[in-house]
């Protein structure tokens, strides 16, 4: 779909404004990271295989078990599944989101707990853009969904867009998906396809996950891409699954089935300047006049 002359930008990037297609790769993780690893690195080559650009991992790709063993499976970054997910973007010749995994602090720091990082690598196997999820999932849903995560990660500190060739993407991770005010902030600093690797619990995904990735699409007339786990990797915690894309309209245009696999989806990035020059609702914001007022 076309909606004009193309931006300065796009004259100088014969890339821009034409259509991406990008893979969803939904997984089930276990406690075993190296088989972890393997199959997600498998799916990842399918996903090249067949057509797809952008590579999308879920969070926690690589490891998801007793928390008595999540910092064992935590690495530095740069340190060696950096490394191996820079490799294959560069050896496949795709951007690739490497989901979220736990990354090490420094090792002078006086607050031990892990980040949970997700990066961006270029087709030449280049870090783009590195993520630290601000967002900590500290919630009691009943007696079954009791979780902390800010006991083994602490939170990070800035957001996050990075320009591609196929337009600004702005990075969040999960739980993120609950706060509209991230989403806008990443819209107003130019991003036009917002990625959401998740490992979203069933409990409440069957009722908010759909909801929530639609409302953040047409909130801010953008393309939001949401790569989750699946099934329970054989301990208590069940993933919901249901990696989704959903266009700037609202329409979901790709839904993963249950079980590990990749789900393929072309998206038509003019779609994002037509709904929002029918939607212009990024240019009808009005900051100053939000302040409250108690009566």
């Amino acid at each position: 779909m076309s909606t004009g002359a193309p931006s300065a930008r796009e004259a100088e990037d014969p890339g821009r404004g034409r259509d991406v297609t990008v893979a969803l790769v939904q997984t089930d993780p276990g406690p075993d990271k190296a088989d972890n690893v393997a199959r997600t690195f498998r799916l990842v080559e399918e996903a090249a295989a067949r057509g797809a650009r952008l590579v999308t991992l879920p969070e926690t790709f690589h490891f998801r078990g007793p928390s008595d063993q999540r910092r064992a499976c935590a690495e530095p970054i740069p340190g060696p599944l950096s490394e191996a997910l820079s490799a294959l973007a560069a050896r496949l010749g795709i951007f690739l989101l490497g989901g979220s995994y736990n990354e090490l602090p420094a090792a002078d720091d006086a607050d031990t707990r892990t980040y949970n990082t997700s990066l961006l690598f270029g087709p030449d196997g280049r870090l783009l853009a590195e993520y630290r999820k601000i967002h900590l999932f500290d919630v009691t849903v009943g007696a079954k969904l009791v979780a902390r995560e800010s006991a083994r990660n602490r939170p990070g500190d800035r957001a996050v867009v990075v320009d591609t060739p196929f337009g600004a993407v702005g990075m969040t991770v999960c739980y993120d998906l609950r706060f509209p005010e991230l989403f806008r902030t990443l819209a107003l600093a130019g991003a036009r396809l917002l990625l959401v690797p998740s490992n979203f619990a069933e409990r409440t995904g069957r009722d908010h996950w759909e909801v929530l990735l639609r409302a953040r699409a047409i909130e801010n007339g953008a393309y939001v891409i949401a790569p989750a786990t699946y099934g329970s990797g054989g301990g208590e915690f069940t993933a919901y699954g249901r990696s989704l894309v959903v266009d700037p309209w609202g329409t979901v245009v790709a839904c993963a089935p249950d079980g590990e696999g990749v789900t393929l989806a072309t998206l038509d990035l003019g779609r994002v300047d037509a709904v929002r020059a029918s939607l212009p609702t990024l240019q009808h914001l009005r900051p100053a006049a939000y302040a409250v007022r108690h009566a």
